[in-house]
């Protein structure tokens, strides 16, 4: 069964729930002020499955970031185009996966400038899939960068 329901006060935000499969998503606008949606989803997350404190920085801050990337980058801050985020709980395995997908073109994930290099320390952005492969556990990019996998240990 499938479960859908409106969030917060953006119209054409939703979370489902697959009932039995620890499966959730949520779908939102290519708006900067739908972040403040993925930081209530890593929330009802953490209530659900129970994970501790370090997992839910680092699920955050990732989740966080691979969002504003997608908003921002992958799909030009466009509000026609959405934003696609899966969460995949295994008991078994006490990980959680997210998949984050944009409508974008994707980017080249293999040649990103070092954002600790000195020539990029004081630049205000750059930093976000730096962030991501230190935070994850597991980072995996597909469809030309459009899709970025993460999965953590809980």
């Amino acid at each position: 069964m499938l479960v859908e329901r409106v969030t917060g006060n953006a119209g054409n935000a939703y979370i489902s729930d697959i009932t039995n499969k620890h499966v959730k998503n949520l779908t939102f606008a290519s708006e900067i002020k739908n972040i403040a949606l993925v930081e209530s989803f890593v929330e009802e997350l953490r209530e659900e499955f129970n994970f501790g404190d370090d997992a839910y920085g680092n699920i955050l801050v990732c989740l966080t970031e691979a969002a504003n990337n997608a908003i921002v980058h992958g799909n030009g801050s466009d509000a026609s185009k959405q934003v696609i985020i899966s969460a995949n709980h295994d008991d078994r395995h006490k990980t959680i996966s997210f998949v984050i997908k944009d409508q974008g073109p994707g980017f080249d994930y293999n040649n990103l400038p070092d954002p600790t290099s000195p020539e990029n320390l004081e630049k205000t952005s750059g930093r976000g899939v730096f962030l991501i492969m230190q935070l994850a556990d597991l980072v995996i990019f597909s469809d030309n960068g459009a899709t970025c996998e993460m999965q953590f240990r809980v």
